[in-house]
């Protein structure tokens, strides 16, 4: 069984994300200015993106992969370096944001390719596999589950760790088969628009494109975190089932009252205003602290 953590939150700061979530489009964060954009590495394996690295981060730490959630369709730059630049803080390592090709001009596999093509430039230049840390939200965490079955499947070495927040790991799944109690932030029945987009004709009850259909033997340690109030909610649980179940060190936290990728509102919202966010960030540096040393470095 995963180890599961239940993190509760107020009725009052429950309401507050949800009103922040409304409104960070209309007030978009703007980015810490002690974030340097400069690249580390000067190969990301042709897929574009953006460096960025906090205040004593280091890359002798390792890198922090982070994937982007949108539907597979969309992406926002600039809140994208403010999540990256948050990672970057909370595990000591710079962040890359992975600008994978969008849906539906470019369909499944396109965005999973992308990813694994990062991947694979960071070992060509001499980042340890275990150095390596793959976050993602949403469909970002649907792509990153998908990278690491398809790493697995290939005998490729793998990440040290992984971090799929609210992930989708089963495209196949009815609109009625959801849960969220109607608190969530997305509706249930947009989830079979976004994959049949996304999926363009390939099937949506097989892996890697739903994780959850997959052999997660081999994956590297998880952290799965996840809303209670999210539709995904069984989705998560689902895959941190099976892949406990496999003998893959699993974390699952969830953060009780809270809607779909909720991190994002109260991270953009600066951690010194959310106890949700101060959560979310500590939790995420002490698992990666505890990730298995490598026994080479950058």
């Amino acid at each position: 069984m995963p180890t599961i953590t239940y993190l509760p939150a107020s009725p009052e700061e429950q309401d507050a994300v949800r009103a922040r979530m409304r409104q960070v489009f209309s007030d978009p964060p703007v980015l810490d200015g002690d974030a340097d954009l400069n690249p580390v590495l000067p190969d990301t394996g042709g897929v574009p993106g953006t460096w960025v690295t906090a205040r004593g981060a280091a890359v002798e730490a390792g890198v922090t992969v982070y994937v982007h959630g949108g539907g597979f369709s969309f992406s926002n730059p600039p809140m994208e370096r403010i999540m990256a630049h948050r990672l970057s803080e909370a595990t000591g390592r710079p962040a890359f944001t992975v600008d994978y090709r969008l849906a539906p001009a470019h369909p499944y596999p396109a965005a999973v390719e992308d990813v694994l093509a990062v991947h694979r430039s960071l070992l060509a230049q001499g980042v340890p596999a275990g150095r390596i840390l793959l976050v993602g939200e949403s469909a970002g965490g649907t792509l990153i589950l998908s990278a690491l079955l398809m790493l697995a499947e290939a005998g490729e070495p793998m990440p040290g760790g992984a971090v799929p927040v609210s992930p989708v790991t089963d495209l196949a799944q009815k609109p009625g088969d959801a849960a969220g109690g109607g608190r969530d932030s997305i509706d249930p029945s947009m989830m079979g628009a976004i994959a049949e987009q996304y999926l363009a004709g390939a099937r949506p009850d097989q892996a890697p494109q739903s994780p959850i259909y997959g052999d997660p033997r081999g994956l590297p340690p998880l952290l799965l975190a996840v809303g209670g109030d999210e539709v995904l909610l069984r989705d998560t649980r689902r895959f941190a089932d099976a892949a406990a179940a496999a003998g893959v060190l699993v974390d699952l936290d969830v953060y009780e009252g809270m809607p779909h990728a909720f991190h994002a509102a109260v991270l953009f919202a600066g951690d010194e205003r959310t106890p949700t966010a101060r959560t979310f960030l500590s939790r995420l540096t002490a698992w990666t602290a505890r990730l298995p040393e490598p026994a080479d470095r950058v």
